[in-house]
This record gives structure tokens, sequence and C-alpha cells, in this order.
């Protein structure tokens, strides 16, 4: 994918729900709260209010871009992760290229050690919020003491007037090795697994997308347990192939960030959204242009040291139709 587009038609139909895990959006403040002392001007990675614009700006173009070539607008809704505030949020959606965007927001804080969360953006032109509701994951260290991960997150409203529920989310990490950490992750697809069959229990017919970063692919156990077991498809499935993905650990693509949603979004109405198409945002801008690394997401920081870009996934996306 290349950039820019041009001039594209502004498809009215057509409705975009994305996922981006923004790494590490932490504004410049100071919070007692939060674990934010790599993020503040005297820290080592010396994050300042230049650079912290910087990624505001570049967040801000991403997320305006996503689904674009197919809709001609900037996306209906985009479930993020590895937010740290309320603040940061709405530094976000002030920004530059999306300003103009009627972006509105879900967000609570959570408990999460690292102190970031998840959070829903919103078009307020053509969503409008019914109900928000945080949900736990209730998981044990190996001293048996609470070990905090992010909440998630359940939005319901009406997108262009029909009922839907969006579930985001943010699985813990593998870092302390996949296997060691796999139960973590099952315990958070558990979880999602209870909300979804709630949700069914008061309106069977309930439209239903589970967005995230999973920390695992849509092969591992965790995402195929909830398929599955709640009749969800999973278009991302076909897209991680060995040369792309969302994410890029060792020169090796994983697809962590997903879409999932019920499967009468393929039910063909008048009046409904129905499953249009899915993929990968990945424009070459998200990019790097050189050297070994060539073709991964252009981050912020590798390790301390200022890198100047992005993140370090991409955004993935679903459309819909009516």
């Amino acid at each position: 994918m290349t950039y820019p587009l041009g001039d594209i038609p502004v498809r009215n139909d057509l409705q975009t729900i994305a996922f981006y895990n923004v790494e590490n959006l932490f504004d410049v403040f100071d919070d007692q709260r939060t674990n934010d002392n790599d993020f503040l001007s005297t820290s080592v990675k010396k994050w300042t209010k230049k650079r912290y614009g910087n990624k505001l700006r570049k967040l801000g173009y991403t997320i305006s871009n996503i689904g674009k070539k197919e809709t001609g607008k900037h996306p209906a809704l985009i479930g993020i992760a590895e937010v740290e505030s309320a603040n940061a949020i709405e530094d976000l959606i002030a920004s530059a290229h999306l300003n103009d965007c009627s972006y509105k927001y879900i967000h609570y804080d959570s408990l999460d050690e690292r102190g970031i969360d998840v959070a829903l953006l919103y078009d307020a032109t053509v969503f409008q919020v019914l109900d928000s509701e945080i949900f736990r994951v209730d998981l044990l260290n190996e001293a048996n003491l609470p070990d905090y991960t992010r909440d998630i997150l359940l939005v319901s409203g009406l997108l262009d007037g029909e009922k839907i529920h969006v579930i985001v989310n943010h699985w813990s990490s593998r870092r302390e090795g996949e296997k060691e950490t796999e139960f973590k992750r099952l315990a958070s697809s558990n979880k999602v697994g209870e909300l979804i069959s709630k949700i069914k229990h008061n309106d069977a017919q309930a439209k239903i997308v589970v967005v995230g970063d999973f920390n695992d692919d849509p092969s591992s156990l965790s995402i195929k347990q909830l398929v599955d077991a709640h009749g969800l498809f999973n278009p991302m499935e076909t897209l991680r192939s060995y040369s792309r993905g969302s994410s890029n650990y060792n020169r090796q693509w994983n697809l962590f960030d997903q879409i999932l949603f019920s499967t009468n979004f393929f039910e063909s109405t008048k009046t409904d959204f129905e499953y249009f198409t899915a993929d990968i945002f990945d424009a070459n801008f998200l990019k790097l242009m050189n050297g070994k690394y060539k073709g991964t997401p252009f981050r912020t920081y590798i390790g301390k040291r200022y890198n100047g870009g992005y993140s370090d996934h991409f955004p993935v996306y679903a459309i819909f139709k009516k």
C-alpha cells in the first residue's frame, strides 16, 4: 500500500472498525498512579513535549487514514491499547489530523502494572453510546498475589442506528515466555467468552465485534477456543503470512492484533450492516524503509533510544456495509 491516495469518494454505506496498539502513549506529566517514570523529560528516554507532540501527530495521521482507500473517510470506531490516561486520549483526538473527525472516547483507568489502558474512540456523528463497562481479569502471580493487567472494555451503542457491542482487549504479553504466560491469555479469553454469553442471553441476535492486541495469533488456543465456542468469525486467519503481520519480533511476523465478529454480520438484509472486508493497515509510511529491519513497524523507541516513529504495531481494520 502506498500513500498519498488522492481524493477518494466517500462511501456512506461503509463504516470502518479498527484497532491500534499505539505503543506507550504517555503524556508528559508525572502521574503518581501510573508507572510513567520512563516517559518524563528527566528520564533516560527523555520524553519531551516535542516528542509527545510528534507522536500524537503521527498517530492521528495514521488513524485518519485507516480504511480510507475503501471508504473515503476515517474510521467510525477505533479500539486503542497502551494509552496512559484520558488526558493523552484528549490530546490525541485534538491533534492535527483528528480534530475535525468528531471523535469522542470511552476510557477507564485500570490497575495495570505498567499504567496503560485500552479505550474506544468513536465518531459521535455516526455512533451513539448506550452503555459501557469494564471487566477485570483475575490473575495471580507466583507469590499468589493479584497480578493486575488491562481491563476488558465493553461498549454498546448504535452505529448508523444499528445496535452493536464492541469488546476492546489487550491481553497479557509473552514477555516471560509464550507457554509460561499462556494461562493469562486463556483467562482473558474465558472472560470475553463470559461477556459474549451474557450479551447473547439478553439478545440472541446481538451483533458483537471483538477487537484487540491479544498477544496470540489467530491459530493460538486462546483465540481458537473463543471463535469456536461462541460462533465468531476471524478474518485475520487468512491475513498472516511469513512476510506479513501486525508486529515483528526476532524477525518473525505475528498477527496479535485482530478483529473478530459474530457471524450474523454475514446475513444479508437491506437495512443492517454486513461484513465487507478486513485488512492490516501497513502503509509504507508506517514502515522502516531501510536496513535489516526494512518493512517492519517504524516504532517510537528501540529500547531506550528514540526512533521517532509511530508504533511497534500496525493497525488492523474491518469494514462493514449497509
